[in-house]
């Protein structure tokens, strides 16, 4: 099946021109992360490797042009718009539709959710969300392993979003930088769903 308008090598040409040398490379890793996880959870692979390259394809657009895609054609929460590092991925998802020609909706759904997540994400968006973090070419080797070995756990995909969700809550205390609630309730959400799977 065919899911942009464009070939792959018109995709690879226009990431070229528009991400840095290693968002582009991060973006080609989580491709085939997306693609090698998709196979793993019998998904569409074809579409996880399309929803892994275009996932931060808005990444490298300046904070004032992010904002203002945001405001002319977007509707985002006002938690969002509490740290301009996640601004990329509403806009990324409204790109690939514009742009590339993208219509299905797992795929925008999962460019859209990729760095803040949401409670109840489905298999498929979790692989990107995840694929993110752990692709090989520019993700921490030692963490990326740590997640992997979750993933070949029972409800692997969700102790990896713990697991995930709780560097993040880390991170952002120690860069004394703002939570957005959203992150809060999915962490609380997967604790949740871990105890209940531990009793």
């Amino acid at each position: 099946m065919v899911y942009t308008k464009i070939s792959e090598k018109e995709i690879l040409e226009w990431l070229k021109d528009n991400l840095n040398e290693e968002r582009y490379r991060h973006s080609l890793g989580t491709a085939r992360c997306a693609k090698e996880l998709a196979l793993k959870y019998n998904l569409d692979a074809e579409k996880a490797y399309i929803a892994g390259l275009l996932h931060d394809c808005a990444k490298c657009f300046s904070n004032e042009k992010l904002k203002d895609i945001i405001d002319k054609h977007l509707s985002v929460e006002q938690c969002e718009m509490l740290n301009y590092k996640t601004l990329h991925a509403p806009v990324s998802a409204y790109i690939a539709e514009k742009d590339f020609g993208v219509t299905d909706k797992e795929i925008l759904s999962a460019i859209r959710w990729h760095t803040l997540g949401k409670i109840d994400m489905t298999d498929f968006e979790k692989i990107i969300f995840l694929s993110d973090k752990i692709e090989p070419n520019t993700r921490d080797k030692e963490y990326s392993g740590e997640i992997k070995k979750l993933l070949d756990e029972q409800n692997g995909l969700n102790l990896a979003l713990l697991r995930c969700y709780k560097e993040t809550v880390k991170s952002l205390v120690k860069r004394e930088l703002k939570i957005c609630m959203t992150t809060i309730d999915i962490y609380n959400h997967l604790l949740d769903l871990k105890n209940v799977s531990d009793t």
